[in-house]
């Protein structure tokens, strides 16, 4: 026995030497839990709201002049703030967007000499007037403000009150109105008169939370919005010719719109089909289309638990209208505006199909829709999103049209429902939104429009490129060129082989499901997001977030060697690039039959290199091939086959 004992330990002597000498690299760094995601009392570490999870809320009541002769708009704004914070708040911070448009406002002053998609007018900006800020219900009042850039703050003689203290804040405003207004907003001049499309048109709450305090980044371009939720109140007031439509209800139709047209809404409301509420033929004739024939009207809206609200005005909308169905039983309506310009079967005469679809399938898929309209406004805009709201390109066509306003619907649930700080993170709302969109293209008339996210290794030569950059990129750091990839179609893919290579589409379906519940109309952060997935999924997903959203390498996932070894194949197998994956084979017999073998991320936990012993039992393999549906973009699929297979020019 002792002598038994002494052969063991020199043996073991011998081992720890020569591990010693050539210590095995593992992979253990890429596989630690990653990031700053541990539980807190506000931010649970499963991913839900803490048990003392808070956020303030804002609620509006707003009242706007259209100045269409001068392209100004005059208007006077209250806001009624309510501090859930554990903090007293000495002032507050609101944005003032439109002073982006100033020649030495930080947007323009950080813009390319060449110009960009960001480019703006430079002749409007704010003027504010008789501010008043009251903290509490009888506090004294206070006009003490400093404004800089695009953010004002707001003084009060009084600190709010910390958990569920109350302020109001109110001004006038006014300023000219940009043609061009960042690809966001703007005007639009067609035959008929002038599409104003109406976004950032009003002081909006800066968002005071647990994260970061005040967040208080400026207006630049690329970077997008953060804002509270809250119910709007707002009335707008515009020339009697004009049809106005806007987030959320109109309140005053009997006012605003003749009996016929009433009458037309009406039917639309239970019409599955789309209802013309002003023809191509009666635009451009009050006498038809208007209650008055001089002056001005006032359009009023409401729209609650939304985080902003947008409108468009014209003289030149087509207007139609059609039910939506959502899961609950509910109803909502889809609606586009539209010029001349844009009518037409190949154009917006299908507006309110591809609307009523959109809405229709994220309700059913993901969580319902919560608005009562869901409007399509034709403009000078590229695409941008409001709750309730979109303003799409007017000369948009067939395929174009179905993706633009699929895309800007379906930022209804990222980030109008799911209030992720798009100024930071633009790739959780418009890459979760181009995930999203892939199934609802994928489903829209079978198909008509499907759309190519699939199509993983077309996207390879950006993702080897020496100029790309990481998803993490902050989207006003990141070259305008990247916004592209890094925004939207590298996180998607992210999110396609998520779902339908790494965790399977039930599970991921659970922990996403999860992840919009648990932060509807809340302030959600990467770690929530990350949290959320990883419990609900049950699957440490640590390689994944370090590597393909924080990292900048590639996946390539290779079949170095395939040998007989005692009646089964020894496959030899190599992890060549940053992004381990879990391996999927397709393994073809010589009798025709084939079958799929799944080899867990986890062995590339000890290092890059992995056999696997493939039993056959009497069969013959005669082909191998990882990632035979092309799930993933590997960079280099010619190591992806056995045998190796050769290409002829």
């Amino acid at each position: 026995m002792r002598v038994l004992k002494l052969l063991v330990l020199m043996f073991l002597g011998v081992m720890t030497s020569l591990f010693a000498q050539n210590p095995e690299e593992n992979n253990q760094d890429l596989f630690k839990f990653f990031g700053d995601r541990e539980g807190n009392e506000y931010r649970a570490a499963s991913g839900k709201p803490g048990h003392n999870y808070w956020q303030n809320s804002a609620d509006y009541k707003i009242d706007v002049t259209l100045d269409e002769e001068n392209e100004m708009i005059n208007g006077s704004i209250t806001i009624d703030y309510t501090n859930n914070s554990p903090q007293k708040l000495e002032f507050v911070w609101l944005h003032l967007e439109q002073n982006r448009f100033t020649e030495t406002s930080r947007g323009t002053l950080t813009t390319p000499i060449q110009g960009n998609r960001y480019t703006g007018d430079m002749d409007g900006g704010y003027t504010i007037s008789n501010l008043k800020a009251v903290s509490g219900r009888r506090g004294n009042p206070s006009s003490e403000h400093i404004i800089n850039d695009t953010r004002m703050q707001v003084f009060f003689d009084e600190p709010i009150e910390a958990n569920g203290g109350t302020a109001s804040i109110s001004m006038n405003f006014e300023y000219k109105i940009p043609v061009k207004g960042m690809d966001r907003m703007g005007q639009l001049k067609v035959d008929d008169g002038t599409i104003f499309a109406m976004a950032q048109w009003y002081p909006r709450m800066v968002v005071f939370d647990d994260i970061r305090g005040w967040n208080t980044l400026p207006y630049l371009g690329a970077g997008e919005f953060y804002l509270e939720y809250g119910d709007f109140e707002y009335n707008v007031t515009v020339p009697y010719n004009h049809i106005v439509v806007g987030s959320g209800e109109l309140l005053n139709p009997k006012d605003v719109l003749t009996s016929e047209q009433q009458n037309r809404m009406a039917k639309a409301a239970k019409s599955d089909t789309t209802v013309h509420i002003i023809t191509a033929d009666e635009v451009g004739d009050p006498s038809i289309t208007r209650p008055k024939q001089s002056g001005n009207l006032t359009w009023k809206f409401k729209i609650e638990n939304a985080r902003d609200v947008a409108w468009g005005s014209s003289p030149a909308f087509i207007w139609d209208a059609a039910k939506i169905d959502l899961p609950s039983g509910k109803k909502a309506m889809a609606q586009s505006a539209y010029p001349k310009e844009s009518d037409g079967e190949d154009g917006y005469g299908r507006s309110t199909e591809y609307s009523k679809a959109s809405i229709e399938h994220y309700s059913k898929k993901w969580y319902e829709y919560p608005y009562p309209n869901a409007v399509n406004v034709a403009a000078d805009i590229g695409g941008m999103e409001y709750p309730g709201l979109n303003f799409c390109g007017y000369q948009s066509k067939n395929k174009s049209l179905w993706g633009v306003t699929d895309h800007e619907f379906g930022h209804n649930w990222f980030p109008m429902i799911v209030g992720s700080n798009e100024r930071l993170y633009a790739w959780m709302d418009e890459g979760f939104n181009t995930f999203i969109n892939f199934y609802s293209s994928e489903e829209f008339n079978d198909g008509e429009f499907a759309d190519d996210l699939d199509e993983t290794r077309s996207y390879v030569g950006w993702l080897t490129s020496e100029s790309r950059e990481k998803i993490a990129t902050y989207p006003d750091v990141a070259n305008t060129r990247n916004l592209g990839m890094i925004a939207y179609m590298k996180p998607a893919m992210g999110l396609l082989m998520l779902r339908e290579y790494i965790i399977g589409q039930e599970r991921f379906d659970n922990a996403f499901k999860a992840y919009i519940n648990r932060w509807a109309y809340k302030h959600p952060t990467p770690g929530d997001f990350f949290n959320t997935m990883e419990n609900v999924a049950g699957e440490n997903l640590s390689w994944f977030w370090r590597t393909w959203f924080y990292g900048n390498g590639n996946i390539d996932i290779a079949l170095d060697g395939v040998y007989p070894y005692q009646g089964s194949y020894l496959l030899v197998l190599a992890n060549k690039g940053e992004v381990p994956m879990p391996v999927k084979m397709k393994v073809t017999y010589a009798d025709g039959s084939n079958e799929m073998v799944e080899l867990p991320v986890e062995i590339w936990q000890r290092g890059n290199s992995w056999n696997h012993l493939l039993t056959t039992g009497s069969k013959e393999v005669v082909k191998i091939e990882i990632d035979p549906n092309k799930i993933t973009p590997d960079i280099n699929g010619s190591n992806d086959v056995w045998p190796i297979q050769y290409y002829e020019d």
